[in-house]
């Protein structure tokens, strides 16, 4: 069911503690969490580890499919249908869930597409505002619907995912790249303008992430180039110093961490979790 919210149990208070008064502990039980994009890949691995750490959790997703099989997986997953590019949508949508969690204490906009792979005088204005509407307004969107819940909750956190490209640029990704960058400026300001409130705002930066999206961007860069697939992913792998592809669980982890209690002094942070880009250029 695609908007049915089944939750359990009533949400812990949420207290702030200073950051000598607060335990070393990594619990999560209690918080309520919406998570964009939560249908598949990064966003379902940061909603199921929210869930398996206790938390209440909702997503939202364009991909019908995906979200039937989250509910249907995980019926204690609130879902519901809204494209974050699109305000209304995010309006309405993030009203019904806040009302079933009974407030918010943690944001993940996760939402994004790849965009065009071209050179950039072959780059359509229609591809550019696309990959800037779902990016980087997207996340304006869901940041501004949250604030207010978070404030309310007594301080919460935000945590924006970027790119490995928002901090090096990406040649023949201009759309993305410009919009990751976007991300970790409306990170840091955001940051700046929250801290006061208790609310942390960071941006997480992955690398090449094993899935099937990494395939499909993959299979875009290696139209571009007139090379092979297997070519293209032995230059990401190479491009790394771990000499790998990250697991979207990692990702999962470093958000848990970021909101949960041990996370408490970590706020206005684009961190790298990509084996260590040294270069996006191949």
């Amino acid at each position: 069911m695609l908007a049915g919210f089944s939750y359990q149990g009533k949400p812990r208070a949420i207290t702030r503690a200073t950051a000598t008064e607060a335990p070393m502990t990594t619990t999560h039980a209690g918080l309520r969490a919406i998570v964009t994009a939560g249908a598949g890949g990064i966003g379902r691995a940061i909603a199921e580890a929210f869930a398996d750490a206790d938390a209440r959790v909702h997503i939202c997703d364009v991909d019908l499919a995906g979200l039937d099989t989250v509910s249907r997986e995980h019926p204690g997953i609130g879902t519901s249908v809204a494209d974050v590019s699109e305000p209304d949508q995010v309006d309405g949508r993030f009203e019904e869930a806040i009302a079933a969690l009974g407030g918010l204490d943690v944001l993940v906009n996760n939402a994004g597409i790849a965009g065009p792979t071209a050179p950039v005088e072959e780059v359509t204005p229609e591809e550019w505002s696309r990959t800037m509407a779902v990016n980087i307004d997207g996340q304006f969107y869901c940041a501004r619907r949250a604030v207010p819940h978070l404030k309310a909750a007594g301080g919460g956190a935000i945590v924006n995912i970027a790119s490995t490209a928002g901090l090096l640029g990406y040649p023949l990704r201009a759309p993305y790249a410009t919009s990751k960058w976007a991300v970790i400026g409306l990170t840091k300001t955001l940051a700046m303008e929250l801290g006061g409130h208790g609310i942390r705002v960071n941006a997480i930066c992955p690398g090449p992430v094993a899935g099937a999206r990494m395939e499909k961007i993959a299979a875009a860069e290696a139209r571009a180039k007139g090379v092979s697939a297997q070519e293209v992913r032995d230059g990401y792998v190479a491009q790394l110093s771990l000499q790998r592809f990250i697991e979207a669980r990692e990702i999962a982890e470093t958000v848990l961490f970021l909101c949960g209690p041990s996370g408490r002094s970590i706020s206005g942070q684009a961190l790298g979790v990509d084996g260590h880009t040294e270069t996006l250029r191949t």
